[in-house]
């Protein structure tokens, strides 16, 4: 497992971008990366700006897509109404 200074730029702009996202849970950087929530919150402070970083904080705390144990993926995937119904394995054909 990598420590913090062993990331490259493009792996720790990655993780980043990662923990941005709302529908990526820590678990995925951990999978990933090596780098449990703590690690990412440590990572977050100092790669971001201060008025950044909490505003990511406030918005992460608690948020139930952030964490894999606490959601349900199928009940909260969004899908488009325009998207077909796939009922079996076959290839549409045009």
């Amino acid at each position: 497992m990598k420590t913090e200074k062993e990331f490259s730029d493009i792996e720790r702009d990655r993780i980043v971008e990662m923990a941005w996202e709302d529908r990526t849970p820590f678990e995925a950087i951990t999978f990933q990366f090596g780098l449990n929530e703590k690690e990412v919150i440590t990572l977050m402070r100092k790669e971001l700006k201060p008025n950044s970083f909490k505003m990511w904080r406030k918005r992460v705390q608690g948020r139930i897509t952030k964490h894999q144990n606490l959601r349900n993926y199928y009940s909260s995937r969004f899908k488009c109404s325009r998207q077909k119904q796939i009922t079996n394995n076959k290839i549409s054909k045009r």
